[in-house]
């Protein structure tokens, strides 16, 4: 036992912390949410705005994909139903939401 105690040291058991450990430990998660921070969240925030002002400049005539694979031509739009025609006098009704994005703008 008596080695068991000089290896615990003069503080005892649980020893008094190092000074200034505090001040490391904050900046440790000071850096690591930075890190999170520009590798994942502004990223996906950059994203999800480009995709609501992708779904908000819809336009007749698009050609677009939808989340399932399906390439169409929008024939009519509105706030939430986008209709694609898909092949001719062929026409589906979608969800807006569910454009993944547009392969051809209309041309004016």
């Amino acid at each position: 036992m008596t080695g068991m105690a000089y290896a615990m040291g003069a503080g005892g058991v649980g020893g008094g912390a190092a000074p200034g450990g505090d001040m490391k430990f904050i900046f440790v998660m000071v850096a690591i949410f930075a890190i999170f921070y520009f590798l994942l969240i502004r990223p996906q925030q950059k994203k999800q705005k480009e995709i609501k002002t992708m779904l908000a400049n819809l336009a007749h005539g698009d050609m677009v994909i939808t989340a399932g694979g399906l390439y169409g031509k929008i024939t009519a739009i509105t706030e939430q139903v986008v209709t694609l025609e898909v092949a001719d006098k062929v026409k589906v009704k979608i969800s807006r939401a569910h454009i993944a994005g547009v392969t051809q703008k209309a041309t004016s």
